[in-house]
């Protein structure tokens, strides 16, 4: 299992969702981190990934034992 690691700028942006969100993301990062299953993309034009959880988004980068969450939020807001 690897470990996930926040940015301080990603805490914050968690801090602000509503609290099923809050559940739901913990909830999938445990899950990819745990068996790699989830609905994860690579990002073009820069390095990570994403992890989608319904209309939210996390981006991350993943090394062979840590998953280093950058950014939490909106689908529509995360990409810009």
């Amino acid at each position: 299992m690897k470990q996930v690691l926040w940015t301080l700028s990603a805490r914050r942006q968690f801090r602000k969702l509503p609290e099923k969100v809050q559940a739901s993301v913990t909830a999938k990062l445990a899950r990819y981190a745990e068996t790699g299953a989830g609905d994860v993309k690579h990002l073009v034009g820069r390095p990570g990934a994403r992890l989608r959880v319904g209309d939210f988004r996390v981006i991350f980068v993943e090394s062979t034992t840590n998953i280093e969450v950058r950014e939490v939020d909106d689908r529509g807001r995360i990409y810009r």
